[in-house]
Parts: C-alpha cells; sequence; structure tokens
C-alpha cells in the first residue's frame, strides 16, 4: 500500500511538472509569434524605405540636369520632414484613441509601448511615399520653401487622416466595409490628387506648352530605369508586407497572393502600353517606337491598382486588373498633355488613375467579388466608391487652399530667371555634374602655363559665359540659356546639316530668347595625331 501510495504521488508530481512544460512552451511560443510578427514589420519597412532610393533615381533621371540636386535633396528631405511630422502629429492622428474621423492620443510616441514602434515605423514609411509623389509632380519650377511646407502638411496631417478613416477600428470607412488593402486610395489615389492640383495651381515649365513649345525630356533615362526597378521590387514588399504580420494561420498564403498578383499585375500593364503605344494612331507616335519610359509607368501603374485587393483576387484577375490599368494610365497620360497640365513623373497618372482603378478591381475581381456574384460585392463597390470621392474631396480641398496661399504669398514658385538657370546652382550651389569632374583633354585648347584654355562644346550649363572653364563661376543673364537638355545653338551657328535646323534653333522662344551675350566662337576641329576632335563627340 505504501509504494502503490509512492507510485500515485510520483505520477500526480510528473503530471503537474508537464503541465508547467506546456504551458512554459506554450507562453514562449507566444512570445516568439510576437517576436517573428514585430520582426516582420520591421523588415517589410525597410524594403519600402528603400522606396525612397528608387524615387530619388526615377526622378532625378527625369528631369533636367540642371535641376538634378534640387530633386535628389526634395527626396531625402521627404523622409527628414516626413519623419518629424509623422512622429509628433501624423501617427497620433491616424492611429491614436479618438472618434470615427481623426486620432487625438500618443503625440510624440508618449505613452507608446516599444513594440509598437515597429508598426510606427512601418506605417510612417508609407506616408513618406505620399509626399514623395508629389514632389516628382512638380519638380523643376517650385519653391524649396514651399515644398518645406507642402511635405509637412501632407505627412503630418492631410494622409493621417485619410489613413484613420480606412485603416483603424473605428474609422468611418472601415467599418462600413471600405476595402483597400496596401492603399489604392489611402497612399495613392491622396498623393496622385495633391499632385494633380499642385501641378495645376503651379503652373507648366518653362516652354512645356504655348508657342514653339516642345515636349522637355529628362536627362538620362539610365537612372530612370534604375530607380523604376528599385520601385518594382519595393512595391512587392509595399504589397505582401500589409498584411502586417507572418505567424498567424493564413498569413503566409496571403503574403503569397500578394505578391504573385503585384508581379502579374506589373506584367500585364506594362506589356499593353508598350503594344498600344507601338501601334497607336500616327499622330501620338507617328514613328512607332517602343516607349521603355511609357512601359516603365504602365507597370507602375498596374502595381499601385492591386494595392486594393492584392490579397483576395484570382491570379487571372491581377491580369486583368494590371491590363485595365495599362491603358487608364496612357489614356490620362495624353489627356495631361491635351488640358496643358505639366506633370514630369507621371504621377497623376500612375497614382491617381491606378488608385482609383484599383478601388473598383478589387470589389469586381476579389474571390466572392461582383464577378463571382458575391453578396457583399456591392456594398464593397458602393462604399469603395464613397471612399473614393471623400479622398478626392478632402485631399483636393486643403490642397486648393493650401497651395493658393503659397501661390498667394509668392512661395510656390521660383522665378522665371532661376527656373532658366536651373535650381542646383543658384539654389544649392551643387552642381550634379559639374565640370571639373569630368572634363578631358579633348575639350580644351591649349595646355601652356596659365594661359587661359577654351572649351569646345560643352553644354552651356556647364560653360562660365566666355566659355572658358579656368575663369570663376559667375550667374548669367536671364536670356542665357542654362541648361544641357537641349542643343547648344553655337555648335550649328555655321552649318546646315544634322538633325537640327539652323532656322529652328535660331528662333527665340521661351528657352532661347533674345539676348546679348556672345558666345565663345567654335573653331574647327584641330588634328590629333590624326585623330579628329569629332571622335570623340
Amino acid at each position: 500500500m505504501a509504494a502503490q501510495a509512492i507510485n500515485q504521488s510520483t505520477s500526480i508530481s510528473n503530471t503537474t511538472e508537464q503541465d508547467v512544460d506546456i504551458q512554459d512552451l506554450l507562453a514562449n511560443f507566444g512570445i516568439f509569434q510576437h517576436n517573428v510578427d514585430v520582426f516582420f514589420l520591421i523588415i517589410i519597412g525597410m524594403l519600402i524605405f528603400f522606396m525612397q532610393g528608387g524615387f530619388a533615381l526615377l526622378e532625378a533621371g527625369a528631369v533636367r540636369s540642371k535641376n538634378t540636386t534640387n530633386i535628389l535633396i526634395k527626396n531625402i528631405l521627404d523622409v527628414f520632414i516626413g519623419g518629424l511630422a509623422y512622429w509628433i502629429v501624423g501617427f497620433p492622428l491616424a492611429f491614436g484613441d479618438g472618434n470615427f474621423f481623426i486620432g487625438y492620443s500618443g503625440w510624440m510616441s508618449i505613452g507608446l509601448e516599444p513594440e509598437r514602434l515597429a508598426f510606427w515605423f512601418f506605417q510612417f514609411v508609407f506616408a513618406a511615399v505620399t509626399a514623395t509623389v508629389v514632389s516628382g509632380s512638380m519638380a523643376e519650377r517650385c519653391g524649396f520653401g514651399a515644398y518645406l511646407v507642402y511635405s509637412a502638411v501632407l505627412t503630418g496631417f492631410m494622409y493621417p487622416v485619410v489613413c484613420h478613416w480606412c485603416w483603424t477600428d473605428i474609422g468611418w470607412l472601415a467599418t462600413h466595409g471600405y476595402q483597400d488593402f496596401a492603399g489604392s486610395g489611402v497612399v495613392h489615389l491622396t498623393a496622385g490628387i495633391a499632385a494633380l492640383v499642385g501641378c495645376v495651381i503651379l503652373g507648366p515649365r518653362l516652354g512645356r506648352f504655348g508657342p514653339n513649345s516642345r515636349p522637355i525630356s529628362g536627362h538620362s533615362v539610365p537612372l530612370t530605369a534604375l530607380g523604376g526597378f528599385i520601385l518594382l521590387f519595393g512595391f512587392l514588399a509595399f504589397n505582401g508586407g500589409s498584411q502586417g504580420s507572418i505567424s498567424q494561420d493564413g498569413d503566409a498564403a496571403s503574403v503569397a497572393v500578394a505578391v504573385v498578383n503585384t508581379v502579374i499585375a506589373g506584367c500585364s500593364a506594362g506589356i499593353v502600353v508598350l503594344v498600344i503605344h507601338r501601334f497607336n494612331s500616327p499622330c501620338v507616335n507617328p514613328e512607332h517606337h517602343w516607349s521603355f519610359l511609357l512601359t516603365l509607368n504602365g507597370a507602375l501603374t498596374g502595381m499601385v491598382a492591386l494595392c486594393a485587393g492584392c490579397n483576395d483576387m484570382p491570379i487571372w484577375g491581377g491580369v486583368v486588373t494590371g491590363g485595365i490599368a495599362g491603358i487608364i494610365y496612357y489614356v490620362i497620360h495624353h489627356l495631361m498633355i491635351m488640358m496643358h497640365v505639366d506633370d514630369p513623373l507621371d504621377a497623376v497618372a500612375v497614382h491617381g488613375g491606378g488608385g482609383i482603378w484599383g478601388l473598383i478591381a478589387v470589389a469586381l475581381f476579389r474571390h466572392d467579388g461582383i464577378v463571382f456574384q458575391g453578396e457583399n460585392a456591392m456594398q464593397t463597390l458602393k462604399w469603395n466608391g464613397i471612399g473614393m470621392l471623400a479622398i478626392i474631396g478632402w485631399t483636393s480641398v486643403l490642397c486648393i487652399i493650401m497651395f493658393s496661399l503659397l501661390r498667394y504669398m509668392g512661395l510656390l514658385r521660383v522665378s522665371s530667371e532661376v527656373e532658366i538657370r536651373g535650381l542646383d546652382i543658384v539654389k544649392h550651389g551643387e552642381s550634379a555634374y559639374p565640370t571639373e569632374a569630368w572634363q578631358e583633354q579633348q575639350y580644351v585648347e591649349g595646355t601652356k602655363g596659365d594661359e587661359i584654355h577654351q572649351e569646345l562644346d560643352l553644354p552651356p550649363n556647364m560653360c562660365t559665359p566666355g566659355g572658358y572653364y579656368n575663369q570663376p563661376p559667375m550667374y548669367q543673364s536671364p536670356g542665357h540659356p542654362m541648361y544641357w537638355s537641349l542643343p547648344d545653338p553655337r555648335k550649328y551657328q555655321n552649318h546646315n546639316s544634322g538633325r537640327y535646323s539652323v532656322s529652328r534653333l535660331t528662333q527665340p522662344n521661351e528657352f532661347y530668347p533674345v539676348h546679348n551675350l556672345s558666345y565663345a566662337p567654335l573653331k574647327s576641329p584641330k588634328k590629333n595625331n590624326g585623330i579628329s576632335n569629332d571622335s570623340y563627340r
């Protein structure tokens, strides 16, 4: 009997120890799950943060060389200004305790738990994208002070309120069935409408529209291409990471579906734009070119459109959504030109057009959408439409007030003189491509002692007024064409051959105003060991 009692006591003790071990294991597993989700948010946030580098390269290549430094500093300040604004007021307005319209707690992260900071970082990189989009659409003529103002307002107030409506449990759109998984409306439509209002009130770049106007091309397709590829990569994290966790049942499947749909939509949109442009009317594309830049923007539009429903669509739905997004981009791109609205980055077509279509497409093609005769699909379409109108109205009204005030105070746009000279040198004192960094011997005539070396055929914005590289730099008169993206009129003064005719180059317009500056004469190429200088050009 005693032995039996001892055995029973030992069994009970072992069972108790096993229960304790299981409880500890479950508790530790719960901690592990939580840590994995926090780590997931941080890593995804870092990948999305890298999109800022993509935007910087894309925008730098899409502007003229004389404005490259200006657009780069604006891209980095999107992060710096946006970070402070979102920390002080933006995150509390978006995700703080509040009412159905706005949050109002947690200012400057006071009272925020350490683990919650991962969510703060994840949401901040989304907010930074909004301001970056607008900076590109207003490039090459926007005042620096105005940029500082609208960047802070967008990330600190305008975007966070929309975010609270759509992505919190108490937001008035979220509680009625609005569906926007990764931000077709919240992020991209907000940015696209702000960009449109900014472009209209700011006005086009000099020479873009009107008499003797011409398209203004960016100075580097390779930079634009590299930036575009980074953005295509970043969208995979942007959309897939919007699941917000990776340790729960169904998380992995949702992330996988979102990533594949995003890729497929970008592919179909890019191909559609490529083909449409190639076989379009001769009035639009007379030489029937295969356009890289339009194809890239079309692919980005497809990914923007998939943000709303990328986790809840069949793959063929992503293909159809992307293809239609490509058509929408192409139509808006040409409408903007017809309406004389100057958007150097096509931000309105990519983000505005893609965002609107994305909110409609999710109600059509999700697994229980209108195409599948789902029960709540029409409800989603209704509230996505209401949300779309609310975002457009909210953003438009605030941006009209903000940009109009900046214009009234004379802060919105730089002067014509500064715009012609270029913002890099005048506003920042830092040329993106300084002559001394790349000048080679074939551009210089004479090398003896301290004699003045004359420049041959250097781009005008890299020359001093007299054409000599060892003279101190000086600002030139408003009439002097300080840019690189147009041909140097000196080169063809005495020649009738070549792509550009003399009459076209010598006709005064916004880029070549009448002025009294005398250019350094171009001399005949010298023979150096039997090799003409022309071989270097």
